[in-house]
């Protein structure tokens, strides 16, 4: 993992978001090329920014640095996992099931 990760790390979620890296950057309280210069290799983010750029995907660092599957929308993800916590143990168990059923009746599955 590198500079290059968290660039397009950061132009994915950007995407997914469909936004700007100019309403970002304001979005995030900075200059409008802000962003750019992070994606564009001149900067990187301060540690405290990172936090920020989470924080204004609605994911947490692990989820940013997450890496098994680009293709998961980490924002769902988060928002999956958020209203998870708010099941009994029994609920999640049947969900977990679910999840499994629904894996292995796609091609491909393992």
């Amino acid at each position: 993992m590198n500079a290059e990760y968290i660039r397009n790390k950061i132009t994915q979620l950007r995407l997914q978001k469909n936004v700007s890296e100019h309403r970002m950057s304001l979005d995030l309280g900075h200059a409008r090329s802000y962003i750019h210069g992070i994606v564009s290799g001149r900067t990187l983010p301060s540690m405290q920014e990172f936090l920020a750029i989470c924080d204004y995907f609605e994911i947490t660092p692990e989820q940013f640095f997450y890496e098994n599957n680009d293709s998961v929308n980490p924002t769902l993800l988060s928002g999956l996992i958020h209203e998870a916590n708010k099941l009994s143990e029994e609920d999640l168990g049947l969900i977990l099931v679910l999840v499994k059923k629904i894996i292995s009746g796609y091609p491909g599955s393992k």
